[in-house]
């Protein structure tokens, strides 16, 4: 496909707005219109950018090439199921959808019109965790710290759903392997859903997982940090730095550290613009994203089984 792509995108709030733009400077691409039930709201970004604004993603179907879904999360399946069966690609924000049986009619969908279905877990495009994938062999213990300020944004899904969600994704991508048992534990603190949650996770191949989520914290904290019998990696998510920790292959000298010691950043990486830009050559050239839609299936399972857990010890 070597035509301009025409695009949108639909739900215009604190994370659609940021779409929008990146679709706008996309080469390749035109910037369609944004939808949104809310006048003000779509106005502004439209007038901002000089596209079209719409109340209802109805109005696009037909019309556009690919869409992002930038909505509440119960409204991601019927919006991208519709764009869908219209014949357009789309980018669903996380949680994919509500239920794994929404999940799984969309990448079903998807696969019978030769659509990309691909979702929004962006911690994939983060320039640090990029260059660790190569560097990984067979981690044994993963430890997940992704902490946040209380703030009314996001409150319509719980912890898990909202923040360790990408942190899920990341460490099932890393491992490879299927999900034997979970231990979670977690408490509503501000919020009537939960607000901080732990889990213990350990796969079929025995590497365990320790995920830890919170948006009642003091301070933003995003770290993941892998150990491997050759190596440890410490990954600031935020900060976009990696940090390898290796055995010396030569005896070190008296009073070193019998390691070296590797640490590089990328802060000017652009996780997002690298994500639309990932989306928009698989639509061009047919490869599958890096977040499929079976994927983003995936994360939601374990999310939801960390939830039900939680919520059967009386959370």
């Amino acid at each position: 496909m070597s035509q301009e792509l025409r695009t949108a995108v639909v739900g215009v709030g604190y994370l659609g707005r940021f779409h929008a733009q990146k679709y706008a400077q996309a080469p390749g691409a035109h910037l369609v219109a944004v939808a949104d039930p809310h006048p003000q709201a779509r106005e502004a970004l439209a007038a901002e950018l000089g596209v079209r604004a719409v109340a209802s993603h109805r109005e696009l179907l037909g019309h556009v090439d690919a869409v992002s879904v930038v909505t509440p999360t119960p409204l991601h399946y019927g919006i991208a199921r519709d764009f869908l069966e219209a014949g357009a690609h789309v980018l669903v924000e996380k949680p994919v959808t509500a239920t794994p049986e929404e999940a799984r009619d969309l990448v079903r969908i998807a696969a019978a019109n030769r659509r990309i279905l691909q979702v929004g877990h962006l911690e994939r495009f983060n320039a640090a965790v990029v260059a660790a994938v190569p560097q990984l062999t067979a981690p044994r213990f993963i430890e997940c710290h992704r902490l946040a300020p209380y703030r009314e944004r996001g409150t319509d899904v719980n912890v898990v759903l909202d923040l360790m969600i990408h942190d899920l994704d990341l460490v099932q991508t890393i491992v490879g392997s299927e999900v034997a048992s979970i231990d979670a534990i977690g408490a509503p603190v501000f919020s009537e859903a939960l607000d901080i949650a732990n889990a213990r996770i350990r796969f079929a191949n025995g590497c365990i997982a320790n995920a830890t989520a919170s948006r009642v914290s003091l301070k933003t904290e995003r770290k993941l940090r892998i150990f491997q019998d050759d190596a440890y990696l410490s990954i600031d998510l935020q900060e976009k730095i990696l940090t390898v920790v290796r055995k010396r292959p030569e005896g070190p000298q008296p009073g070193q550290l019998p390691v070296t010691i590797e640490e590089n950043s990328f802060a000017q990486g652009d996780a997002l613009q690298a994500e639309i830009e990932s989306f928009l050559e698989c639509i061009r050239t047919g490869r599958p994203p890096v977040v499929s839609g079976r994927a983003g299936l995936h994360a939601l399972e374990t999310a939801l089984r960390i939830t039900g857990q939680v919520t059967a010890r009386g959370a």
